[in-house]
């Protein structure tokens, strides 16, 4: 996503739980539109900030720091990993909404978790193309939502609006979008998927 994003003119900022210093090969790389620096200072520097942590990380986030910041949570609960959370078990609440919990005054919006990283590297097409892919993106915020369906254009993908933060479910791993409307994640090129593949595979999704 980074790359896209310096592709497209944007200015990134780059944090991890490690420290800036083990992020130094990686902005050399993307270059100078890149720079690394804490979680804190990351979430604080960015218009829209994308938070890529696992589910069980929610509470070491700067939640103070996204006040007010649009926030994109990329991420998928998988209890192996992040221990059985007993709201996301009973499917009472959507993982996004537990990283409001640790920051109340984001604006989050729940977009990239359903696409192989792969796959959203090598779809990404301009406007206007035949073979244009779109993601489904969750929030309550029309404005948010708005902001991020314009960042999503400026790196080479549509968006089809899958409704409320509480319906964010709808694109988490085993439903119809997660994954499958891209291809097989043993192709790293991926298959385009439509506006009108994504809209028919977020409504086949069940509970």
């Amino acid at each position: 996503m980074a790359k896209l994003a310096i592709d497209a003119g944007h200015s990134v900022v780059l944090s991890n739980s490690r420290g800036p210093e083990t992020l130094r090969d990686l902005v050399a790389e993307l270059g100078p539109r890149a720079r690394a620096a804490t979680s804190a200072e990351a979430a604080a520097a960015g218009d829209i900030v994308v938070v890529s942590v696992p589910v069980m990380a929610f509470p070491a986030m700067p939640g103070a720091a996204l006040a007010g910041k649009i926030a994109i949570d990329t991420g998928n609960y998988y209890p192996e990993r992040d221990g059985r959370i007993p709201e996301l078990e009973a499917k009472t609440l959507t993982d996004c909404e537990i990283l409001l919990r640790y920051a109340p005054d984001a604006q989050g919006v729940k977009a990239f978790n359903n696409i192989f990283f792969k796959h959203l590297l090598n779809l990404a097409r301009p406007a206007g193309a035949a073979d244009r892919s779109y993601l489904p993106i969750a929030g309550d915020s029309a404005t948010a939502k708005a902001a991020v369906t314009e960042f999503l254009d400026s790196i080479g993908y549509g968006a089809v609006d899958a409704g409320p933060t509480a319906e964010g479910w709808r694109q988490q791993p085993g439903t119809p979008v997660y994954g499958t409307p891209y291809g097989s994640f043993e192709d790293e090129k991926g298959t385009p998927a439509s506006a009108e593949a994504i809209r028919t595979a977020l409504g086949a999704a069940t509970r």
